[in-house]
């Protein structure tokens, strides 16, 4: 495995910049894993989202540009972890509130950086949990924004997503599935877990990987699920202080909205942030 990352990491050549800190030997082997350990391929996934980042900046998106689609909680990062520590995204399509499709999935981008940031140092990966109260044809996700956030996750975040899980779907969510099933990898596709709540095997699927303490009861735990904006945006606001000096520019980071001052919150050491 190590003389794959090396071989990997010769035929990539000189990096420099944030190029060099996104390529450090975990992501590298994130990319080998992706593509079954082929290096060629590996190297031309890795060049093509070294591309992506250079023009999308996700590492530059700041939480007072994307604010407004965070208002009602339809994607935000859980306050709890799985038994296993990965970061936890909570997603709830039926709270969609805005209609610009792409702050839509820079939002998204958003908030895959931000899991990534806030996990602990012996974990890669991420658990999405879905939640489709309120889904409805008026507020369902186009086909269009669906492949367009599948080829992002899939392609610029190799297994980071551990898995997802769609609680409850409705039968309204079927066709939608159909259409985008054949979307997905064949790895993404074994990550896609559907839950049903009445389900003995559901259930024991949840609890082998959430504390039911800690798991909303809207995905078959006991606990509350409170969405509160002005305090994400709070925990959001700081986090851009800590991914800004992880990316070498937090002198470059200004006052931002929301009331929120930036100067007066201490930066994290960049280690404890393990870059994507």
């Amino acid at each position: 495995m190590a003389e794959l990352v090396n071989e990997l990491k010769a035929a990539l050549g000189p990096l420099s910049g944030r190029s060099l800190l996104f390529c450090n030997d975990a992501c590298l082997k994130r990319y080998l894993e992706a593509r079954n350990w082929n290096v060629d391929k590996s190297k031309k996934m890795l060049e093509e989202t070294l591309t992506w980042r250079s023009t999308y900046k996700p590492e530059e998106i700041r939480w007072s540009e994307i604010a407004t689609e965070g208002e009602t909680g339809k994607v935000f990062r859980a306050n709890f972890h799985d038994r296993h520590g990965r970061t936890v995204l909570i997603l709830r399509p039926g709270k969609q509130n805005t209609t610009a499709l792409d702050n839509q999935v820079r939002h998204l981008v958003y908030l895959l950086e931000n899991a990534i940031l806030n996990l602990p140092e012996d974990q890669e990966q991420m658990v999405w949990l879905i939640d489709f109260t309120g889904m409805s044809f008026s507020n369902s996700v186009p086909i269009k924004t669906a492949r367009e956030i599948i080829n992002i996750l899939q392609n610029h975040y190799p297994e980071r997503l551990f898995l997802a899980f769609l609680y409850s779907p409705p039968r309204i969510f079927e066709a939608f599935w159909k259409a985008v099933k054949y979307l997905l990898d064949a790895k993404t596709f074994q990550k896609v877990k559907f839950v049903y709540p009445k389900d003995k095997n559901s259930v024991e699927l949840m609890s082998s990987y959430f504390d039911v303490e800690n798991l909303p009861t809207d995905f078959g735990g006991k606990a509350t699920m409170n969405y509160d904006h002005e305090e994400f945006s709070r925990l959001m606001t700081q986090d851009d202080v800590k991914s800004a000096n992880l990316w070498g520019f937090g002198d470059k980071l200004q006052h931002v909205s929301n009331g929120h001052s930036v100067a007066e919150v201490s930066p994290e050491p960049a280690c404890l942030a393990p870059a994507s």
